[in-house]
């Protein structure tokens, strides 16, 4: 393959898999109109149109996404060959991204890698915040987090948390106002501050469990938020119930400025892993982060 063109096909897996020259050109260092310029140079010379350019979007044609499903992962192959080479210096070093919901960035992954990556200064975290279940190995991410029963049986998984409870909780203006519940039925009668799921738009039910009982709840309130954190501080300001992992509002319940109701229906559920695939296993810098995640009874 002539230089060109090994060159030109790189610049057109980025487009690809960005859905945009703008996007492209910036990961790779060159303007919008030199990768352009640089497509149109590969379509000319093999005689084939590879992209559907318009106003507002770019994607692949028949050919362009033979080309592309034939190439990317050999590009990835390339990449994780030369992080494999990089890593067999005496440090581990690199760039290490994750993605993580909210919770478990916040609770989890920060105060442990915070930590423990003060020890390895050639070692880069990036933590993204997603709800969407993204699948890491397209979206070219080393590792995710999610609950134990999410993760994909194909995945390594390794487990960073203890198992979690939920906390319905209120502020005590909230509750000068609202009878105490009793039980989950009960919060029809009280104004609920729900959480959006991003993944399909709709909102998360309250599930509780009692004795073997398990109650699934659409709840109802005034506000609706698509991260924890709102909901918490909309409680404290008495705008409603949460129901947030417990861990989030412990202080506060200790402090009083949340009062925790339904304890008792409120069992535990797995835990954290953080999973990626075998083929990142030679990566010193990812087995660090492992390490420094992992749960220890």
């Amino acid at each position: 393959m002539a230089i060109e063109d090994f060159n030109d096909v790189l610049a057109f897996v980025h487009v690809v898999r960005e859905g945009s020259f703008t996007r492209a050109a910036a990961i790779i260092g060159v303007s919008a109109s030199a990768l352009s310029h640089a497509i149109r140079g590969l379509e000319t010379r093999h005689g084939v149109r590879l992209l559907t350019r318009t106003t507002r979007s770019v994607s692949p044609t028949e050919a362009g996404e033979r080309l592309f499903l034939s190439v990317a992962t050999r590009f990835e192959d390339i990449d994780a060959e030369l992080a494999a080479v990089r890593n067999l210096r005496d440090k581990p070093v690199g760039t290490i991204r994750i993605t993580s919901a909210e919770h478990a960035a916040n609770n989890i992954l920060w105060p442990k890698l915070a930590k423990a990556m003060a020890a390895y200064p050639d070692i880069s975290v990036e933590i993204t915040v997603d709800y969407t279940m993204s699948d890491i190995v397209s979206q070219r991410y080393d590792a995710g987090v999610r609950l134990g029963n999410q993760v994909a049986k194909d995945m390594i998984a390794v487990r960073i948390s203890p198992d979690q409870r939920i906390a319905v909780v209120g502020s005590p203006t909230y509750f000068s106002n609202h009878p105490v519940p009793v039980t989950p039925r009960e919060l029809a009668q009280h104004d609920c501050i729900n959480l959006r799921l991003p993944t399909h738009g709709g909102l998360l039910p309250w599930d509780f469990d009692k004795g073997g009982e398990e109650i699934k709840l659409r709840v109802t309130g005034r506000w609706v938020f698509n991260n924890s954190s709102s909901i918490v501080r909309a409680a404290l300001e008495g705008h409603g119930l949460a129901f947030v992992p417990e861990d989030m509002v412990l202080d506060r319940i200790v402090t009083g400025d949340l009062v925790r109701v339904l304890d008792d229906w409120c069992a535990p559920y797995q835990g954290y892993y953080l999973y990626y695939p075998s083929r990142r296993q030679s990566s010193r810098a990812l087995a660090v982060v492992v390490e420094a995640l992992r749960h220890r009874e």
